[in-house]
Formats: C-alpha cells, sequence, structure tokens
C-alpha cells in the first residue's frame, strides 16, 4: 500500500453530512437549521470571566486534568442538583469539548474486538471513535412514537421514542464492554425515563459493562420530562463516565470546554489517552467556565434557559406545523423532528438537499445517524424525518417560518 493512502482506520470517513449542509446552505444562503450551535452570543456575564481570566495573564498551559477550579466547580453544581459528591481530584477529567471526552474514553477503554452497544440514531461521532478503538459496534434501535406503539415498559410516555427491552437484551454478550447512553438524546429529543436506565443498569451490571453517558444536554429537559442520571442508580457509579460540557449549557459551543466524571479507575482511563490527545485545554475558558458554573448555583440561570429554549422550540414547532411538517415531541437537547411523510419524497437526505437549495432553510437528514446498511438493526425501514435544531434567535426562527410558509405540503399527503 501507497504511504500517500490514509490508514485502514479512516479510510471509510467521508465528509459528514453537517460540513455537506452547512457548505450547502452558505451557497444558498438558506437559514440554517442545521448544524446544532446558537447564532446568539452566549451571556455578558460569561464572556466577560473569559476577558477578565486572559487579562489575569492565566494563558499558559493547563494541568492535564483541568484547573482545580474548575473541577470544583463541577462537583459543586453535581452536590446542588442532588448528584453524588466526588473527589474533584481524581473523579473528573477536562477535556477540550465533550467530543474529546466521548473519543478518549472509547480509546481507553476498549480493546479491539470489543463490543460497543450504541442506540440508534446516534451521535454521530460515536461509531467513528468505536472504530478506530478496533471495537465492534452494535445497534439498538430508537423506535419513533406512532399510533398503536408504545413501549412496554412502564413509566415511558406514548409520545416518547421507545426501545424494545427484547432486543436491548440480545445485544448484550460477553464481549460487551461498553454502552453508550445519549439522554437527552441527539437526535430525537427523546429524554430516557426511569424504567429504561433501571433495565440498562440491570443489563450492565449482569454483564459487567462500563456505561459512558453522554449528558450534554442535560439543563435542556421539558415539559414533564426529568433528567436523571444513570451513575446515580445503585451499582453504576463505579461503571459509568458521564460526560458533558459548557459549550451547551452556556452557549458558548467554540470554547471546546468538555468534562467526564466518574470513578478514579475510569478517570485514570481517560486521562492516560487524554495526555496523548490534547493534554490541556484552553486556560482562561477553563477558568471562566468555572465562574460561569459558580454563578449559575445562584443566579438562576438554568430556569431562565429552559424558559428561553422551550419558547424557541414552541416557536418553531408551530411554523413546522403549518408548513405540513408536523413534528415529534421534543423531551429535551435542541432538536425537533419532523414527519415527512406528507412532503412526496421517499428519502430525507433527498428532501433536506431540495429544502436548501429551493426553500432556504437547511435541515439534517437522521438517516445519517443510523448504521449502515446491513449492519444489525439495519435492516429494519427507517423513520422518514427531518431534525431541525431551534438553538438559534427567534427572529433566525421567523425568517425561516416565511421560507417554509411557501411550501405548504399537506399533513399526512
Amino acid at each position: 500500500m501507497s504511504s500517500r493512502h490514509p490508514a485502514e482506520r479512516v479510510r471509510g470517513f467521508g465528509t459528514t453530512i453537517f460540513a455537506e449542509i452547512s457548505a450547502l446552505a452558505v451557497q444558498c444562503g438558506a437559514v440554517n437549521l442545521g448544524q446544532g450551535f446558537p447564532d446568539f452570543a452566549g451571556p455578558a456575564w460569561v464572556k466577560a470571566a473569559a476577558m477578565a481570566a486572559v487579562e489575569a495573564d492565566l494563558n499558559q498551559y493547563a494541568p492535564y486534568q483541568g484547573l482545580p477550579r474548575l473541577r470544583g466547580a463541577v462537583a459543586a453544581t453535581w452536590q446542588a442538583q442532588g448528584r453524588q459528591a466526588f473527589d474533584p481530584a481524581r473523579e473528573i477529567t477536562v477535556t477540550s469539548g465533550a467530543t474529546e471526552a466521548l473519543f478518549g474514553a472509547i480509546q481507553a477503554l476498549v480493546n479491539p474486538g470489543d463490543e460497543v452497544i450504541i442506540f440508534e440514531p446516534f451521535y454521530d461521532a460515536y461509531v467513528p471513535a468505536v472504530t478506530m478503538a478496533g471495537g465492534v459496534p452494535r445497534y439498538v434501535r430508537l423506535h419513533p412514537p406512532a399510533e398503536g406503539q408504545a413501549s412496554p415498559l412502564t413509566g415511558v410516555p406514548a409520545h416518547a421514542w421507545w426501545f424494545d427491552p427484547d432486543e436491548l437484551r440480545a445485544a448484550f454478550s460477553p464481549h460487551t464492554r461498553i454502552l453508550m447512553l445519549n439522554t437527552p438524546h441527539n437526535p430525537t429529543g427523546k429524554v430516557f425515563r426511569m424504567a429504561e436506565l433501571e433495565l440498562i443498569a440491570s443489563l450492565c451490571i449482569e454483564y459487567d459493562v462500563t456505561v459512558i453517558a453522554d449528558e450534554v444536554y442535560d439543563q435542556l429537559v421539558f415539559g414533564d420530562a426529568e433528567h436523571q442520571g444513570i451513575a446515580s442508580l445503585p451499582g453504576m457509579w463505579e461503571r459509568t463516565l458521564t460526560i458533558n460540557s459548557i459549550g451547551k449549557t452556556f452557549s458558548v459551543t467554540g470554547w471546546k470546554i468538555g468534562y467526564a466524571v466518574g470513578p478514579a479507575a475510569l478517570n485514570d482511563a481517560l486521562r492516560a489517552a487524554h495526555q496523548w490527545i490534547t493534554f490541556a485545554t484552553a486556560t482562561p475558558l477553563q477558568d471562566a467556565a468555572a465562574a460561569a458554573l459558580e454563578a449559575a448555583l445562584t443566579n438562576d440561570y438554568y430556569e431562565e434557559l429552559r424558559a428561553e429554549y422551550l419558547e424557541r422550540y414552541t416557536l418553531l414547532r408551530t411554523l413546522l406545523h403549518e408548513a405540513g411538517l408536523p413534528t415529534l415531541p421534543t423531551e429535551g437537547s435542541y432538536f425537533v423532528m419532523a414527519d415527512l411523510s406528507g412532503t412526496g419524497f421517499a428519502d430525507d437526505g433527498a428532501f433536506c438537499r431540495w429544502l436548501t437549495r429551493e426553500i432556504g432553510v437547511a435541515a439534517i437528514p437522521p438517516s445519517a445517524f443510523y448504521a449502515p446498511r446491513g449492519a444489525d438493526a439495519r435492516s429494519q425501514p427507517l423513520p422518514l424525518l427531518a431534525r431541525f435544531c431551534f438553538a438559534k434567535k427567534l427572529e433566525t426562527l421567523r425568517a425561516a417560518g416565511e421560507r417554509l410558509a411557501a411550501v405548504r405540503f399537506p399533513v399526512g399527503g
């Protein structure tokens, strides 16, 4: 093989759907409701903390575990929210975004041939990280709510996405090493309920499986849904690495300040990988992140955040319904899924490219978040949906609504 060819571990990776749709949106002058980041500024007091940190000359390498101030602020936040107390010296690692924490954890914990259970649709970084570690993904399908179909588990509402408990049980084997759990869930907006978490926990304990819990949207939960970290369930702290970030919570995604909380043994493994991936994360932004978390404990920030996002979600959902694109309920995150069954399109990718080019509104086709055909659960037909992001200014959403008004698909058409 020529040395100019990419290694096998990355040869199958193409351009992400986010890069494709975002580039198309720029080319077409479309309102971009595709990629998941806010188009508005983070809080002024958070930005001021970053500027103060730079002015205070906190501009050299931070300890590779993360600034002590930030690790302490995360620990205080966990306790204030009724979660476990943990040792900020040994049981948290700061990373360059949640994606680095996910990647580093998988590289640190997965051996070639180990199996990793992934709910699909999934955040698109999971499978490449597993592949690069030599792991084998095992998929469990999340099903959209539909008339006459609901979760067989008690306590999971009929309007929620659900999984088949038997399919989950069948995914476990003696080779299972990791289960990836994302709640609130991207792209569906699902919040896993207690009955689901208890089943997952019991199977992980039975098979001695570690959970990597991606909880970056933990503060964005709506309606009667309530976020519950699986690490708090009996027997799960010692086998769970919980990953979060400052970016989603404080609308500063470009800062790339993530962290992983869990027992020392799992953090030691993550740190062994992290020191060779990025080593350390931006010092002034870590200090500002600590200041943001400290202030949010007393200034009602989280309540205001949820109220503002609920307003955005309600507006976008109304605009999509008016355009003949009925939506599935969102319980958390900042995404809403629209039903394309009345559009005349048989392919979500074709619809999203058409919507971007011809209507001037960009959305993401959820088929990008499913396993390739022929892999595990991919034999089942995919739901025909499009993912829209409502982490946008109200005027951005209204501008999208004006363009969508030209569509007016017949609902259920």
